[in-house]
C-alpha cells in the first residue's frame, strides 16, 4: 500500500472518530476534548505540519474574537434577567392562548437570533423559555423545540446570526447589503416555513390553556442598561458588516466595553460571567479548523472541488438544490462547523462566488434543524435542557426535523435568486 494512501486513511480515520465522539460525548467527556484530542493526535502521529496546523488555529482567530463576544454580551443580559423578562412578557401578552404563547417565543427567537446569533438563543433563551411555561403550567415541549428550530431557521438573517457564517466565507464575507440582497428573502423563507411545521405538529399540545401569572414587574436599570448595550452592540456590528469590515474585533471590543461598565457597578460580576461563559467552545473551534485542515491534506479538497465543477455544469435551479440538500445531510453527520469549514475551503480554491456557494451556506445553517447533532447551537440547546432535567430526545427531534429541516431548506433554495 502506498504510504500516502496510507496516512491518508490514517487521517480520515483519526478526523472522522474525533468528530463522533464530539458529537456523542463518550463518558460526558466535553466536545472540546475530543476536538482538541484529535487535532493534537494528528500532531504527534505528523499527519500534518505543526506549521500548517498553527496555520490553521490562526485562520479562525476572527471567529474566535466572535464567539466570545457573543458569548459574553448574552451572559450579561442573562445575568440581568433580560431573557427571562422577556419570555415573561410575551406569556403576559399570549392572553392565555399557548399557540399565541409559542408564536410570540418564536419571534423572540428570531430577533435573538438575527443580533446575538443562534447560540445565544439555544444557550440563554431557552432556560428563560422553560421557566416561564412551567410557572404557565403548559406543555414545554412546543415552546423548547421553537427556541431550537429558530436558532438555525433564522440563522443567516445577518452574517453575525451564526457564527458557521463566518467560518464558511471567512476573509471574503460579503458585506451586509449584498448579503441580504441573496439571504433576506430565503431567510424569511426558512422562518415562516419552520413555525408553520412547528404549529401544525404541535396542534394538539397547543389546546391547553395558560395559567393565569402574576403580573410582570418592570426590568431592573441593570436590566434596561443590558438592553441598551445590547441594542447598540447589534447596530455596531451592523455598521461594521455593511462597511464589510471583519466582525470579530468589534464583537469582542462591545462585549468588553458593557462588561467593564457592568463590573464597574457590581464587581461580582465579573467572575460570574467568567464562570457562565461556555469558554470551552473556542478550543473546540479551534481543534477543527486544524482537522479540516488535515482532511484537506488527505484528498477532500479535491473531491469538494470536483463535486463543486459537477455542479456548475448543471442547470441551476438543480445544481443549488442538491448543492443545499448534500451539505444538509452531511451537516447532520459530522456536524455544520466542519463541514462548513470545508464547504468554505472548497468555494475560495473554486472560486466561486455565485448561487452554488450560496446554496451551499443554506445547507450549512439550515440542515441542521433534521437532528440534535446537526450544528453547536442545537447541542447547546439540548445540554441547557439537561442542566434543567427536561429530556427532548433525538428521535422526538427528529421526527419534529424530518418535517421541517426539508420543506423549509426547499423553500429557502427556491427563494434563492440565481
Amino acid at each position: 500500500m502506498p504510504l500516502d494512501y496510507f496516512r491518508a486513511i490514517l487521517i480520515w480515520s483519526i478526523a472522522l472518530l474525533s468528530i463522533f465522539c464530539m458529537l456523542i460525548r463518550p463518558r460526558k467527556i466535553p466536545e472540546a476534548w475530543w476536538a482538541c484530542g484529535g487535532a493534537i493526535l494528528l500532531l504527534l502521529c505528523r499527519l500534518i505540519p505543526l506549521r500548517q496546523a498553527a496555520h490553521a488555529v490562526h485562520e479562525g482567530f476572527d471567529v474566535y474574537l466572535f464567539l466570545a463576544g457573543m458569548m459574553i454580551l448574552a451572559e450579561l443580559a442573562r445575568e440581568q434577567g433580560v431573557f427571562e423578562w422577556v419570555a415573561g412578557l410575551a406569556a403576559q401578552r399570549a392572553h392565555g392562548s399557548p399557540a399565541r404563547l409559542l408564536l410570540l417565543i418564536y419571534s423572540v427567537g428570531v430577533i435573538v437570533t438575527a443580533l446575538l446569533s443562534n447560540d445565544a438563543t439555544a444557550v440563554v433563551l431557552t432556560p428563560a423559555v422553560l421557566a416561564v411555561v412551567r410557572r404557565a403550567k403548559v406543555n414545554p415541549r412546543p415552546h423548547l423545540l421553537a427556541c431550537a428550530l429558530i436558532a438555525n431557521a433564522a440563522s443567516f438573517i445577518f452574517p453575525i446570526s451564526n457564527p458557521a457564517n463566518l467560518v464558511v466565507f471567512q476573509n471574503s464575507l460579503p458585506p451586509l447589503a449584498a448579503w441580504l440582497r441573496t439571504f433576506l428573502l430565503p431567510s424569511l423563507a426558512s422562518i415562516i416555513v419552520t413555525f408553520l411545521c412547528l404549529r401544525w405538529i404541535s396542534r394538539r399540545q397547543l389546546r391547553e390553556t395558560i395559567q393565569q401569572l402574576a403580573p410582570l414587574s418592570l426590568l431592573s436599570p441593570p436590566g434596561k442598561l443590558a438592553v441598551a448595550g445590547l441594542l447598540i452592540a447589534a447596530l455596531v456590528l451592523i455598521i461594521c458588516s455593511a462597511l464589510g469590515f471583519s466582525l470579530g474585533l468589534p464583537t469582542i471590543s462591545a462585549a468588553l466595553f458593557l462588561w467593564l461598565i457592568f463590573t464597574l457597578r457590581d464587581r461580582a460580576i465579573l467572575t460570574r460571567v467568567v464562570h457562565g461563559v461556555s469558554w470551552s467552545v473556542l478550543p473546540l473551534v479551534a481543534g477543527l479548523f486544524v482537522i479540516v485542515q488535515a482532511l484537506q491534506n488527505a484528498g477532500l479538497l479535491r473531491v469538494g472541488l470536483a463535486g463543486l465543477q459537477w455542479l456548475s455544469r448543471i442547470p441551476s435551479c438543480a445544481a443549488k438544490t442538491l448543492a443545499a440538500f448534500a451539505v444538509a445531510l452531511l451537516s447532520n453527520a459530522m456536524n455544520n462547523l466542519p463541514v462548513g469549514l470545508m464547504s468554505g475551503a472548497a468555494i475560495r480554491h473554486a472560486q466561486d462566488s455565485g448561487v452554488i456557494s450560496h446554496a451551499l451556506l443554506l445547507g450549512v445553517d439550515l440542515g441542521p434543524n433534521l437532528t440534535v447533532a446537526g450544528s453547536l447551537a442545537t447541542i447547546l440547546w439540548l445540554i441547557a435542557l439537561r442542566r434543567e432535567n427536561v429530556e427532548i430526545t433525538a428521535w422526538e427531534f427528529f421526527k419534529v426535523g424530518l418535517i421541517t429541516m426539508p420543506l423549509a431548506l426547499l423553500a429557502s433554495v427556491i427563494c434563492l435568486l440565481s
